[in-house]
């Protein structure tokens, strides 16, 4: 199947990743990504928006990347603290979508950016945050040194992300929603199922906790820690980039 599929036609990534395919799949669901992502999440997708906006603790006058930032829901919470917000992600169908829905709000601009390669000058922003966005990068790694590129020393990160319950007995009810209940929901709300046959995949197969912190260290980020949400389904990363000799 082409990666640019026509509309009609579904777009599946796979866990090889190909960014072509993933930004394809995304285009699809741009729509009605939001309102799937709720019912899927049975709400929580709105508690770890908040916790997220927490984290970030975005101020007045701050410059703030919001990465993978799909339609903007994550970065209007930003930028109602009154800081300049850029709404990057590598779908030019959820970058219209946020656009469409968003344009009245003046510190907020959508950028079509590629999370290995951003378009951005280096220390250009106080915080740069992304949620849900990594696990889908072909190259996490390299994405985590380009956010570190683009931060000013001192700056922070933050990363909330699919996890794994640290609980054997609730991991189990966990995988069990995921492997058969969310694909009959999904069937049921989006226009592209199969996009979240790979949403399921890609959770499996995802790093846990620690390894996450460890690849956040080999960036060169310090200060890492993390806290679980929702009994480990997410984890929320916070680092700082260390000041400049």
């Amino acid at each position: 199947m082409s990666p640019h599929a026509p509309e009609h036609e579904p777009n599946r990534a796979d866990l090889y990743k190909d960014p072509a395919r993933v930004s394809g799949m995304f285009d699809q669901v741009a729509a009605g990504y939001d309102r799937t992502n709720t019912v899927l999440s049975m709400g929580n997708d709105r508690f770890w928006r908040a916790a997220t906006t927490r984290a970030v603790d975005p101020r007045y006058g701050q410059r703030i990347l919001d990465l993978a930032a799909g339609t903007g829901a994550s970065s209007v919470a930003l930028a109602r603290s009154g800081a300049f917000v850029v709404a990057a992600d590598f779908s030019p169908g959820m970058i219209a979508e946020g656009r469409r829905r968003h344009r009245g709000i003046p510190n907020l601009s959508f950028v079509q950016a590629d999370a290995t390669d951003l378009p951005f000058a280096d220390a250009e922003f106080d915080t740069v945050t992304m949620s849900f966005g990594l696990r889908n990068v072909n190259e996490p790694k390299k994405a985590l040194a380009e956010l570190l590129r683009v931060t000013r020393p001192g700056g922070r990160l933050v990363v909330c992300e699919f996890s794994h319950p640290p609980s054997k007995a609730f991991n189990g009810l966990y995988r069990f929603y995921n492997d058969r209940v969310l694909p009959v929901v999904a069937k049921s709300m989006s226009s592209n199922a199969e996009a979240y046959d790979y949403l399921n995949e890609s959770i499996r197969d995802w790093p846990d906790q620690p390894t996450l912190s460890a690849w956040i260290r080999e960036a060169g980020w310090t200060d890492v820690a993390h806290r679980n949400l929702s009994m480990g389904i997410v984890a929320l990363h916070r680092a700082v980039k260390p000041l400049a000799r």
